[in-house]
């Protein structure tokens, strides 16, 4: 019987989310499946995938009907939340047994607050407090962006018991704003007389989509130089920043949990979990590159990997795993410098790409909430035509 790569990232320290989760999903037995089978160990959400559930299904439409047939007045973006706070709430009882198995380091199920207040801390302070007590499972993540209006925004959780998947982010910078904000969070809580050891969090590096922005500023380059030796070295970075970036994030990781953090260390002797960092944005966008690069540059102990359905299948057909991570980690500098030297401004390019992120999330936040008033107004004609 040949091994299951899924299952085998586990033993390189590295535990398997599913970056999908919809109605069938929960339902069918398929997420229960995807556990006992591949050994899925989490899982992630994003509007972008709410959007695509319940937009793209009629799975959704029975509670849907009863929220329209209750009466009162109609909110899109109450009724969103209903419609997924669910889903999250049979994932999170679906994934317990895990959590349960792995002592709350994994078996979570994320979800994030609204893309629209990523630019407003307390706002979102309120909300993610509002989604934690509405799920109510210790199972949660509350994915939260790495904003700068997101930063306090951690902290806060994390001092309030509160688990918190940290999204969108890109830049070693960013990271070092995202590490501080959950260790200042843990010391708060321990400072309170408070209990630790119960807290997690994941730092979400997006993976393939630096390489899509990445690439196509060294597609230009290529075009505008008139040196074939220079179009050739600048060819040679093409799918590569990506990786590098997620290695040198990782390098930064091992530094600041290491035994010679005497801050860390503080907290470790009281339990404390390491904000584990997750990769993001895992598949492949460039059919040149193969459909398992991402996952398979990529692993190491005490990281993540969220994929998307199609990369679980194709790892699970023909994944290769080894210990790759921490392999190379002067060539992943290296290429970071030559992509800085091909005249690739890497600071604004990752700046770009989460303000990217926030408007992609924001703007399917929106559709959502259009198809919700528009299938409102729908079966509320309906109904009434039915009562005449």
């Amino acid at each position: 019987m040949s091994t299951n790569p899924l299952i085998e990232l586990h033993k390189h320290g590295q535990s398997f989310w599913y970056d999908n989760i919809n109605r069938p999903l929960v339902t069918s037995g398929e997420l229960k499946r995807l556990v006992e089978e591949d050994g899925l160990r989490g899982v992630t959400s994003n509007p972008t995938i709410f959007e695509k559930a319940i937009t793209e299904s009629d799975a959704y439409d029975e509670e849907f009907s009863q929220v329209v047939k209750a009466g009162g007045e109609f909110s899109a973006a109450t009724v969103t939340t209903a419609l997924t706070t669910s889903d999250i709430k049979q994932g999170c009882d679906i994934m317990r047994p895990v959590y349960d198995e792995s002592g709350g380091l994994d078996g979570y199920v994320s979800l994030e607050v609204a893309p629209d207040l990523a630019h407003d801390t307390e706002s979102t302070i309120k909300q993610a407090m509002e989604l934690h007590k509405s799920v109510n499972r210790k199972n949660l993540m509350i994915k939260v962006p790495a904003t700068p209006a997101g930063i306090p925004v951690i902290t806060k959780l994390i001092s309030e018991g509160i688990c918190v998947n940290v999204t969108l982010m890109f830049s070693t910078d960013t990271y070092a704003d995202v590490a501080e904000a959950y260790i200042k969070g843990l010391e708060q809580r321990h400072a309170a007389g408070n209990s630790i050891k119960e807290v997690c969090s994941v730092a979400s590096i997006f993976v393939s989509r630096v390489d899509t922005k990445i690439d196509k500023h060294l597609e230009a380059k290529i075009a505008a130089a008139t040196d074939e030796a220079e179009k050739e070295k600048i060819r040679g970075l093409l799918g590569k920043t990506a990786i590098a970036n997620s290695k040198v994030m990782y390098e930064e990781y091992t530094k600041l949990y290491s035994d010679t953090n005497e801050r860390w260390q503080k907290l470790k002797a009281q339990d404390a979990n390491p904000q584990r960092l997750l990769w993001a944005s895992t598949s492949t966008k460039n059919p040149a590159l193969p459909d398992t690069y991402y996952v398979e540059a990529l692993i190491g102990k005490d990281t993540v990997d969220t994929m998307p359905p199609a990369t679980v299948n194709a790892f699970r057909d023909h994944g290769k795993v080894a210990a790759t991570l921490e392999q190379n980690m002067e060539g992943a500098h290296e290429t970071l410098r030559q992509v800085t030297a091909a005249g690739i401004d890497l600071d604004k390019a990752m700046q770009e790409l989460q303000d990217e992120g926030v408007a992609s999330f924001a703007k399917s936040f929106e559709n959502l909430k259009e198809a919700l008033v528009n299938k409102h107004k729908s079966l509320s004609m309906t109904t009434a035509a039915t009562s005449d």
